[in-house]
């Protein structure tokens, strides 16, 4: 770490004259970038000589100092080609990061050229139509109709909360981030990965080498931006790496993860994890190793997740924070009248939310049974309000220490590092409100919640819908089958396509969100149509071309006896089937094309099941095949 230069300028402990003179005193500060969030998440970044903003200071913060090409970046349907301008907004209520090139040194201080990141929002047209700009109003409605609902009715069970001395509702927000390392040759070798993860040898193990090195950097890079960094270790993924004569760490493929502390603002956390997956990539980098934030960077093997965290707090006129989802006796119960509506309205609404959690491909990839991946829309509060637990294998679960009232809070296990988490929050929040409304003008109190939220799925409820357990405390992958899971939880999505398609059928859930615009109706179609579009070209241009190429890679070998010749015919006509048209039939692959190309999308969606279930059987078959026959 460099003592000399500047990492952040904290929020709201400088004004105009205050930040222009820290750049003064640090002139290796060449540049600033606005940084915008488009609907599929992405940051925009560009080079502003550091003169024009000292010059230009406050038309930065109107929106009349820098414009974008809307029609560039994920706005579908918003900023089109006939209607582009985009302005940019700084935003002076979070954290600004300074982002150092270190392959570019100042000459007048011998230090690396500095970009000031400035987070802002976009505008077109006087609305706001950008991630950030979302989830700032989604939060402030959030805010506001609670309020609302807590001045005009008593809640029950709660009698003891100070309500009348609300100042302000704060949302208690945070990430997990998880991402795969290697080295840059090295090449994939499924076997050992798969054995290891089995052996359960990697995870909390010991880091070496550069894995070890690149951590303590990027942990100390983080915690000089104000991070808080509580942690960072080896998760379930990865084999040993090995050692070259110089003794140097060498062959690295291993899965880790990085956790730091929530903050109040949820703004604050989604920026934070925008820049720590920025320097995370850039210290490892700078380290000779590769980093992948992919849901499912190797099928096989273990996905990496972005366990997100969501809660309630009040802050009082006295500046006290007190938690809204914490029970008065936390030994008695697990929630407060409050927490439960809280969880209540998440999962009612889940399948208007999932779009907007998991919309590639790739994080379907990582949703599978067995990989500690969530399948199943349910939550868990744990087997006694007195002793806390914790379920890994359902959607969202009930985190809380009963020493620790300020603790309690909800983890959603859905998300991967390339969620969009700004919306994704703003969707749980939003629907989040939808349960407490309920909990709190039905007059129930904890107990009357708790027996609907446990109901079996023949019960019928006030709420909750008939059908449908939300609450479960048992391994949902091994105590069920999958026909029991789909009876309890309802059968869920295994495409971009299905998860559209679950929510426009979802009688009218989407409504929840786009109430009132708090989530504006039109941005939300933006971002579906968007997810929608990316889904078919990247069917078409990545993922169908992949498989095509896996499948050539299936080649015959010299048999050796008769199981050898029939375990080839049965491989080839695998094959067949999937790649290769012949004069009679097309193969699954050119019917996958040629349905995306039409839009006939539900037959997409059924054919992309379809294919990938053989083609993982294919893969089976040739390694059976292959390891059978002995090399002279």
């Amino acid at each position: 770490m460099n003592n000399d230069l500047l990492y952040y300028i904290p929020a709201g402990q400088y004004g105009k004259e205050g930040v222009l003179s820290l750049l003064a005193q640090h002139p290796e500060i060449r540049f600033v970038s606005l940084v915008g969030i488009d609907l599929a998440g992405n940051d925009t970044d560009e080079k502003i000589p550091i003169e024009l903003f000292i010059e230009n200071y406050d038309d930065f913060f109107a929106g009349t100092a820098v414009q974008t090409d809307g029609s560039s970046v994920v706005l579908m349907n918003i900023a089109t080609l006939n209607d582009a301008r985009v302005d940019m907004v700084a935003d002076s209520s979070v954290n600004w990061f300074v982002d150092y090139n270190l392959e570019n040194i100042h000459e007048e201080t011998g230090r690396p050229v500095g970009t000031l990141r400035i987070p802002c929002f976009l505008l077109h047209n006087g609305k706001f139509i950008d991630s950030r700009a979302i989830l700032k109003n989604s939060c402030e409605y959030v805010a506001h109709t609670l309020k609302e609902i807590l001045a005009a009715h008593p809640v029950k069970g709660m009698e003891n909360f100070p309500f009348k001395d609300i100042q302000e509702i704060v949302f208690t927000t945070g990430t997990e981030l998880e991402f795969w390392v290697k080295t840059p040759s090295e090449s994939v070798q499924l076997q050992p990965l798969s054995i290891s993860q089995r052996l359960q040898e990697q995870y909390w193990q010991r880091m070496r080498g550069t894995v070890r090195t690149s951590m303590e950097q990027a942990i100390e890079q983080l915690n000089a931006r104000g991070f808080d960094v509580e942690m960072g270790h080896k998760e379930v993924g990865g084999i040993k790496p090995q050692m070259d004569d110089e003794g140097h760490t060498v062959e690295v493929l291993e899965q880790l993860e990085c956790d730091w502390r929530f903050t109040l603002n949820p703004l604050q956390s989604c920026d934070n994890e925008l820049e720590a997956r920025i320097i995370i990539r850039e210290t490892f980098r700078e380290n000779g190793l590769d980093v992948s934030f992919k849901a499912k960077p190797i099928i096989g093997v273990a996905g990496s997740g972005e366990h997100t965290h969501v809660g309630l707090a009040a802050r009082l006129k006295n500046g006290k924070v007190m938690n809204l989802l914490s029970p008065e006796d936390m030994k008695s119960d697990f929630l407060s009248t409050i927490g439960y509506g809280f969880i209540m309205g998440i999962l009612k609404n889940y399948e208007a939310t999932n779009p907007f959690v998991s919309s590639t491909t790739d994080a379907f990839n990582r949703l599978k049974p067995g990989f500690e991946a969530p399948v199943c829309i349910v939550t868990s509060l744990g087997h006694k309000p007195e002793v806390p637990s914790r379920n890994r294998t359902i959607l969202i679960g009930l985190v809380r220490d009963i020493d620790n009232s300020k603790a309690t809070r909800f983890e959603l296990r859905a998300p991967n590092p390339f969620t969009n988490s700004y919306i994704a929050m703003s969707c749980l929040y939003l629907t989040a409100l939808d349960g407490i409304r309920y909990a709190v003008e039905s007059g129930k109190g904890a107990a009357e919640l708790l027996d609907e939220l446990s109901k079996k799925p023949e019960d019928s409820a006030d709420y909750l819908e008939k059908g449908r357990a939300y609450r479960c405390e048992e391994n949902v992958f091994e105590d069920f089958t999958q026909e029991q899971r789909d009876h309890m939880f309802g059968k869920p999505p295994a495409t971009v396509w299905e998860n559209v398609e679950a929510m426009r059928d979802s009688g009218g859930k989407l409504a929840v969100i786009t109430k009132e615009e708090a989530f504006p109706r039109p941005l939300a179609d933006s971002f579906i149509e968007s997810i929608v579009y990316r889904w078919k070209n990247e069917l078409i241009d990545r993922v169908i071309p992949a498989q095509e190429e896996l499948v050539r890679s299936f080649i015959e070998l010299e048999d050796e006896d008769k199981l050898d010749e029939k375990r080839w015919k049965e491989i080839k006509a695998g094959r067949i089937e999937l790649a290769k048209d012949t004069m009679t039939d097309k193969c699954l692959l050119t019917h996958l094309k040629e349905a995306l190309e039409k839009g006939d999308y539900k037959e997409a969606s059924n054919l992309q099941i379809k294919i990938n279930s053989k083609v993982e059987k294919l893969e089976e078959q040739y390694k059976i095949y292959e390891l059978n026959i002995l090399d002279d």
